[in-house]
């Protein structure tokens, strides 16, 4: 007998529903097959039935299912995409590479997504990937292209379908500003998986497959920086990478830049500059083709951060100075919609960003308070920017800093973000040398109460 897993075999299900939904000719072939190896096998559509519950079959039953289906859908199909791996080594690695075609980009993806709503607990698992960036943006940087992102399946997708995607992209990417990840990421994933995922395996024609891809991948970058929101960085580098091949493929040199410097962005927050500067050059060079200027203003940005985390005084000022000319040279209205955050305020945050990796106290707090000008709905990124005006403060009015970090307290109440709740340590850990003071004491008390609920 197979061993039996406790879950459903959902992998196997929409494999076979794609290939037409029949239990006893997928037997009957896989018997076939085996004759073909001088294999004798006894399977009928009851044995599909017991694959379906979570049996697997022994060897090379697994093997031959999925020969079986490659040849059924015209591509490649391993044991693993049946649900049928030998263990968890092959689900571990599920969603840290770049695939190198489109078919494997949708299989990686739609079973990322699959696997996160079955909460697997491998995903949950995971901590930061040393390799696994710099070997995606290699991918991405040397993939040959343009790709053609066409598809005959059975469902027919048209402009509805991709506007719809497009609607639930925005709609979420507000929410993430304002609640934080953490209360939306599980629906990005739902969604993926429910409404996404029949979509890319329908037909569709290029024009259509482009737009779709497109938006595909910004619902999933969402998803991955809700994830590293709530600081669950092996989870969010799956979705990041899966969001750049899907980028990739959608010829969206734009957004690929952009996850790219998300990318970066969490390098530099795990404690990896370096990877985090080699990774926002390569989102540059996209940036550079995509003719934003303002997300290339971005892209040094984020570059100069990871300089800063090196203590580079000297490439950081570079990267920064490039960044305020790219970003003069920004045309409104010009960025797409995802970029709208980027702005003179957002620009003012990363630069505080950069002055506090240094320990200058007095720039920092000069750049941080400009950026309070931000626009509404941003809810999340002004609890960082008061939370690092705050700890510019410390050393020189306490009592102002308290003040101050009052504010980003009674936001972050209400986020469901860790990424707040670790600036609030931060200005906690701070304010230590002044816990004298009663405010301050009652302050440090309140962020430590709310920390310890996140």
């Amino acid at each position: 007998m197979g061993r039996r897993p406790k879950q459903p075999n959902r992998q196997l299900e929409e494999l076979i529903e794609e290939a037409g939904g029949m239990r006893k000719p997928l037997a009957r072939r896989v018997v076939d097959r085996g004759r073909g190896h001088g294999i004798e096998l006894r399977y009928d559509h009851s044995s599909v039935g017991r694959w379906l519950a979570g049996e697997q079959p022994q060897r090379p039953g697994p093997e031959l299912i999925a020969e079986v289906l490659t040849e059924l859908l015209g591509r490649k199909v391993t044991p693993a995409m049946c649900g049928m791996s030998k263990g968890q080594d092959a689900s571990a690695e599920l969603g840290l590479e770049f695939s190198l075609s489109l078919s494997g980009a949708v299989d990686a993806a739609t079973a990322l997504w699959r696997n996160d709503v079955e909460q697997r607990r491998f995903l949950r698992d995971t901590s930061y990937a040393v390799a696994v960036y710099p070997a995606a943006t290699m991918r991405w940087l040397t993939l040959p292209g343009p790709e053609h992102p066409v598809s005959t399946g059975s469902r027919r997708v048209g402009q509805t379908d991709v506007d719809a995607v497009q609607t639930m992209a925005s709609a979420f990417r507000d929410l993430d500003n304002k609640v934080g990840g953490g209360k939306v990421r599980s629906t990005i994933v739902q969604y993926l998986h429910s409404s996404v995922a029949p979509l890319l395996r329908g037909s569709f024609n290029e024009h259509i497959g482009r737009q779709l891809f497109g938006s595909t991948a910004e619902l999933v970058r969402l998803a991955g920086w809700a994830a590293y929101d709530q600081e669950d960085h092996g989870l969010a580098q799956r979705y990041l990478i899966q969001s750049l091949r899907l980028a990739r493929a959608a010829g969206d040199a734009a957004l690929s830049a952009e996850i790219m410097a998300a990318m970066s962005h969490q390098a530099t927050y795990v404690g990896r500059p370096g990877d985090a500067v080699d990774l926002a050059r390569a989102a540059r060079i996209a940036a550079r083709g995509a003719g934003l200027a303002a997300l290339e203003s971005e892209c040094h940005m984020v570059e100069a951060h990871g300089h800063a985390a090196r203590q580079d005084q000297t490439s950081t000022a570079a990267a920064m100075n490039a960044a305020e000319r790219a970003f003069d040279h920004a045309v409104a209205g010009e960025q797409p919609v995802w970029l709208a955050y980027f702005d003179q305020s957002y620009l003012s945050a990363k630069t505080a960003h950069c002055f506090r990796e240094l320990g200058d106290n007095a720039r920092t707090a000069h750049f941080a308070e400009q950026s309070l000008t931000m626009s509404v709905g941003y809810q999340r990124g002004r609890a960082f920017n008061l939370s690092l005006l705050a700890s510019a403060l410390v050393p020189t009015d306490p009592r102002e800093a308290v003040r101050i970090g009052r504010g980003a307290l009674d936001i972050a109440a209400d986020l469901a973000s860790r990424r707040s709740l670790s600036y609030l340590r931060d200005l906690r850990y701070r304010l230590r040398p002044f816990d004298g003071l009663v405010e301050v004491a009652e302050f440090r008390q309140q962020i430590l109460e709310l920390t310890r609920r996140g």
